[in-house]
């Protein structure tokens, strides 16, 4: 959810703080006051194109800001935890988008940290969807259509499972293909491999063999050194072969007389008791270390010949990395794939033997899951298509007519299907095939057929493309060639408020999608855009005071025009957060003009009045679980 944004030096915008809530949030106010220019400024924290024409006349750089809540969205935190943007004291992101005037570059960051523009639009597009009348509509991509149509049916989780299949299969192919090339190459591998195989195996290495003959190889090479300094140690310790007044007392004597001392102390202070007992622990552990000391004298043995087996085995060690590369470790287990790869490769047809049967049994498998998406898709297009021209309906387009167009690729190579093909199919069926021919009485089903094969792909064996007729008597028709402005507007609101409750985007904006409406319809826009901020944090632009009244918050935008500090005139824009009041002063407004008059004002305040009595009936109607509202 979006709880601040912050805008500078943006267009028209000099400096804007808006803060946001739950809800349904509108902004309003006259054109050209800079409306769209905050939903501009939003698009940069999604990732998308911006120019240098954007910075504010006589500035350096503009900046955007937004502050996001993932309270609401646990499914984005180990994206972003991926990127390696978590940051552990809060549940929010930070997002920046600053613009040079003088390169045109931009620097984006989250939570502080520099990301890409790849980064930006993974997360960036995961916690804003912008909706427009004109935005390149996504419902006119014919590509997102199977992703709604799963998403409204819940199918994703099946649509995965075909996925997983076909991954599955693709790889057993691809192995099949390496199998089944020509005899010259897969002499070539086994020699190649063989090659690798018998250097390691001669070599008879051990993963850390390396590293210990480094270690014996130092021992060997400080020799002379390390027997003078056990030597030493030992002779210190016990004593050597001087004798006389002046040779050196051995620490072990020394050692005994503390001790002896320490004994006479303690029987005269018994206090002094643990000293005596430190002193006697002491005595016994250099006792140890002497004994341990002669011991590893004793063990040392120099021996040249084994330096020079340790340089040879070092020798051929380095000789076999140099050759096949790597260290030992990767070696090994190079040879033991090498190893099962000779094997497969010897055993060639009985593997393609083995890897046709895996191909056959998935092939059947992955079948009956594609079959089945299929099936659950095209009843899952007919809810859909009710749902929308429904909801259409409540828009003030009771005429259209709304279906899902089914097409599958035959394909020589691809899987095995039963599916049921409609043919010249002139009913509302969603496995419409020709979608042009409306009133082919002939229309007819093509029954199953275990033989035919289609092409399969991580999702699915579908097709699909929206079609619509908005008047009576007209075909139906792809949607792209068939909307208005208005008509997909409306559309796009429709399909919004249906799939809402699916919907992982946190917050939605809707810019001016009630174009081209009139007042009714706009009541209507207004309720299904309250309706779907019960889910998702909702922020319009609307120019229809029949949508404004339905919000949670208010805010009007205006544009004035004031010296700037070069003595110039500039223009700026203002952001107000809206009492009642002033709500029912800016509806009346919007209404006719005039909001110095009473009934305009009077107006307005039953506009909002009515709005809240309608969100307080459908908020009751849901906790009861009544009957739908109809408006």
């Amino acid at each position: 959810m979006l709880l601040e944004l912050q805008i500078s030096d943006f267009a028209i915008i000099e400096h804007l703080h808006l803060r946001l809530d739950r809800g349904l949030t509108v902004l309003t106010g006259e054109t050209g006051a800079g409306k769209s220019i905050i939903i501009d400024a939003l698009g940069t924290l999604r990732g998308e194109k911006v120019s240098p024409v954007v910075v504010r006349v006589g500035c350096a750089r503009a900046r955007v800001e937004g502050v996001f809540s993932l309270e609401d969205c646990p499914d984005l935190v180990p994206v972003v935890q991926g990127y390696g943007l978590w940051d552990e004291e809060g549940e929010q992101l930070i997002i920046t988008r600053d613009i040079s005037a003088e390169s045109g570059r931009s620097v984006a960051r989250i939570n502080g940290r520099a990301v890409n523009i790849g980064a930006l639009r993974d997360i960036g597009g995961r916690l804003v969807d912008i909706h427009g009348q004109h935005e390149g509509l996504s419902i006119f991509n014919t590509r997102t259509h199977l992703d709604i149509l799963d998403r409204y049916g819940g199918l994703m989780e099946r649509r995965e499972q075909v996925g997983d299949g076909t991954a599955r299969l693709r790889a057993i192919r691809e192995e099949l293909a390496e199998l089944r090339r020509d005899e010259a190459r897969r002499t070539e591998r086994i020699e190649e491999l063989r090659f690798l195989l018998e250097d390691v195996q001669a070599a008879r290495v051990r993963p850390d063999e390396e590293q210990e003959l480094i270690r014996e190889r130092s021992v060997l090479q400080n020799a002379s050194r390390i027997a003078e300094l056990v030597q030493s140690a030992y002779t210190a310790l016990r004593g050597g072969s001087e004798s006389g007044p002046y040779a050196p007392r051995p620490v072990t004597e020394t050692m005994a007389g503390v001790v002896s001392d320490l004994e006479d102390l303690a029987r005269l202070d018994p206090s002094a008791g643990p000293l005596s007992e430190q002193a006697t622990d002491l005595h016994y552990h250099l006792e140890d270390l002497g004994v341990n000391l002669r011991a590893y004298h004793d063990r040392f043995d120099f021996d040249p010949h084994r330096l020079e087996e340790i340089e040879d085995r070092l020798f051929l060690i380095r000789d076999l990395q140099r050759k096949h590369g790597g260290d030992i470790p990767s070696l090994l287990e190079r040879a033991e794939r090498a190893e099962a790869e000779i094997e497969r490769l010897q055993h060639r047809n009985e593997y393609i033997a083995e890897l046709e049967q895996r191909e056959a049994a998935l092939l059947t498998e992955l079948g009956a899951l594609a079959g089945e998406l299929s099936r659950c898709r095209r009843a899952t297009a007919e809810s859909l298509s009710q749902a929308v021209e429904g909801a259409m309906g409540d828009l003030s387009m009771p005429y259209i007519k709304f279906a899902v167009h089914f097409a599958h690729e035959e394909d020589p190579q691809g899987v095995p299907v039963a599916v049921d093909v409609a043919v010249d199919a002139d009913s509302r069926s969603a496995g419409r095939e020709r979608p042009d021919t409306a009133g082919n009485e002939g229309a007819r089903l093509r029954p199953p057929n275990p033989a035919c094969r289609y092409r399969v792909t991580s999702t699915g064996m579908d097709r699909v493309e929206f079609l619509i007729s908005p008047n009576p008597g007209e075909p139906l028709k792809p949607l792209v060639r068939i909307a208005s402005g208005g008509e997909s507007s409306r559309l796009l609101l429709a399909l919004k408020s249906i799939l809402s409750h699916v919907d992982m985007v946190p917050t939605l904006i809707f810019d001016e999608v009630d174009v081209g409406v009139g007042g009714r319809a706009g009541q209507v826009i207004g309720m299904k855009l309250w309706a779907m901020s019960e889910a998702h944090q909702v922020i319009c632009i609307t120019h229809l005071p029949q949508v404004a009244a339905f919000a949670e918050t208010h805010y009007a935008i205006s544009k004035v025009v004031e010296p700037s500090h070069r003595g110039d005139l500039q223009t700026r824009t203002r952001l107000r957060h809206l009492s009642f009041d002033e709500r029912v002063y800016e509806l009346a407004a919007m209404l006719d003009g005039t909001p110095e008059h009473e009934h305009s004002r009077a107006s307005a305040r039953t506009m909002i009045e009515r709005a809240q009595a309608m969100k307080s009936g459908a908020s009751y109607r849901a906790a009861t679980n009544t009957t739908e509202y109809l408006v």
